[in-house]
C-alpha cells in the first residue's frame, strides 16, 4: 500500500460564515457529534451563536479537532455551519474513494495519530499544520471501493443493533415509570414517594484548582469531563495529563473521593455519573465535574442516584436548571437544589436489579454486533480479504 501526507489524502475546508448569518437551527457543534458514530442525529443551538464558524456542506467529513481523543467524527447531513472547534474535510478522489473516506477518518488508525499530534494540557487540540504532514498507508482506489462496500455493509448492521439497544432503553424507561412515576411530578410534590433536595442527600463540592504547571506526564491521572465520558462508557479511560504522587498526597488532606463516590458531569455534556470503585487513584478538573459525597443519613444507594439521573423526566429538570452561554454549564449550587425521589431501599434495589438485566441484554446485542474478523477469512477475492484484514484491524473499534 501507498504512503500519503494527510493534505494529499484531504482537503481542509476554511471557508467561515460570521455568526449572524448562521440558522441556528442546523447549526451542527461538536456535542451533536457522538463518538465512534458517522451518522449526526441532533442538531440545532437554542442560544445565540457567537463568532465565525465554518461552511459544511451536506456530505463533508466532521471532525472534532478539539479533545481528539472523544473519537468525534461524522458525515455532514445538511448544509449549514460547523464548530471553529473541529476541521471540514473532503477526499481528494484522486486518492481515496470518497465512500472509503469517512471510514478511514472515524478509524483508530487515524484518530491514534490524531491524539499523539494533539498540543495543550486541558483541551488538547489538532492543528492542521500539523496533521497535514502525517503520513497515512493507504490501498489502491480499487480495493478501497470493495472494502467500502463490504465495510458500509457492516456498519449497517451495527446501526440495527443500535436500534435493538434503543428499544432496550426504552424498556427500562417503562419499568421505572411503572415503579416510581414520573419524576417531572417531585417539583409539582405530586410524587408518591418522599423527596429530597441533593443537598440534603450529599455534600455537593467539587476539587481544588491544579494549574496548569502542576500538571505533568505521567503519576497520578487527571480527569477531564471527556475521561470521566469514557470511564461511564468503558470502563476505563487513557487521560493524557497527570498529577505527581506528592501533589496527590497533598490533596488527602482535603479529602478526595472515595469508594461510593459520585463524579458528575457539569460542563460541557451534563449530568452523566460516575462512581468511585475501590480500587480508584485519580483526581479531577474543578469547575467541569462535581462531587457528591454521601451523608451519614443518606437513604439513597449510589447506583440508583445515577439511575435517577439518567432518568428522562430528571434530564428535563436538569436541563432546566442548566446554564446555555456559549458552554452549557450546571453551578454547584443549581446541582444541589435538585430534587430526587427517595422510595424505600427495597424498592431501589428492584429496580438496579431490572436495570443490571437490562445491561445484560445489551452487552449480548453489543457483542452480536462487533465485527468477526475471523469470517474475513471466508472472502474468496484475495486482494479484499487481505485488505479488509489489514482495514478492520485499524478500523475496529
Amino acid at each position: 500500500m501507498a504512503k500519503y501526507r494527510f493534505e494529499q489524502i484531504a482537503i481542509n475546508c476554511k471557508e467561515k460564515v460570521k455568526a449572524d448569518d448562521i440558522d441556528t437551527s442546523t447549526y451542527i457543534g461538536l456535542e451533536h457529534l457522538d463518538p465512534g458514530c458517522l451518522h449526526v442525529s441532533r442538531w440545532g443551538s437554542t442560544v445565540p451563536i457567537k463568532g465565525d464558524k465554518i461552511v459544511m456542506h451536506e456530505g463533508d467529513v466532521l471532525f472534532g479537532k478539539r479533545n481528539a481523543y472523544l473519537r468525534r467524527a461524522a458525515i455532514a447531513p445538511h448544509d449549514g455551519a460547523f464548530s471553529a472547534h473541529g476541521m471540514i474535510f473532503r477526499p481528494r478522489e484522486a486518492v481515496v474513494d470518497k465512500d472509503f473516506f469517512p471510514l478511514f477518518i472515524a478509524s483508530d488508525y487515524f484518530f491514534d495519530t490524531a491524539i499523539r499530534i494533539s498540543v495543550g494540557s486541558l483541551s488538547p487540540t489538532v492543528n492542521w499544520s500539523d496533521l497535514k504532514n502525517q503520513e497515512f498507508e493507504l490501498p489502491d482506489l480499487d480495493t478501497q471501493r470493495k472494502l467500502a462496500k463490504v465495510l458500509w455493509s457492516l456498519n449497517d448492521t451495527k446501526e440495527a443493533y443500535k436500534k435493538l439497544i434503543a428499544a432496550t432503553d426504552e424498556v427500562v424507561k417503562s419499568q421505572f415509570i411503572e415503579m416510581f412515576g414520573r419524576t417531572e411530578t417531585v417539583t409539582s410534590n405530586l410524587s408518591a414517594w418522599p423527596s429530597y433536595e441533593i443537598r440534603e442527600l450529599y455534600d455537593v463540592k467539587s476539587s481544588k484548582r491544579i494549574y496548569a504547571k502542576e500538571l505533568t506526564t505521567s503519576g497520578i491521572p487527571f480527569l477531564k469531563v471527556g475521561d470521566v465520558l469514557e470511564r461511564i462508557n468503558t470502563g476505563e479511560s487513557h487521560p493524557t495529563v497527570f498529577i505527581s504522587e506528592q501533589k496527590y498526597c497533598e490533596l488527602k488532606e482535603s479529602g478526595l473521593p472515595k469508594a461510593g463516590d459520585i463524579l458528575v458531569t457539569s460542563r460541557g455534556t451534563i449530568g452523566k455519573c460516575y462512581i468511585l470503585a475501590d480500587d480508584d487513584a485519580f483526581y479531577f478538573q474543578d469547575g467541569m465535574i462535581s462531587w457528591l459525597k454521601a451523608k451519614c443519613d443518606c437513604r439513597l444507594l449510589p447506583e440508583f442516584t445515577a439511575a435517577l439521573f439518567a432518568e428522562e423526566g430528571f434530564l428535563k429538570t436538569l436541563d432546566e436548571v442548566t446554564n446555555k452561554t456559549t458552554v452549557t454549564y450546571i453551578s454547584l449550587d443549581k446541582l444541589a437544589g435538585l430534587k430526587v425521589i427517595c422510595p424505600p431501599e427495597e424498592k431501589q434495589r428492584e429496580y438496579l436489579d431490572f436495570l443490571r438485566q437490562s445491561d445484560k441484554s445489551k452487552f449480548a446485542i453489543q457483542c452480536c454486533s462487533n465485527l468477526n474478523l475471523s469470517r474475513c477469512s471466508e472472502i474468496s477475492n484475495p486482494i479484499v480479504r487481505d485488505g479488509l484484514l489489514h482495514l478492520l484491524t485499524i478500523l475496529q473499534k
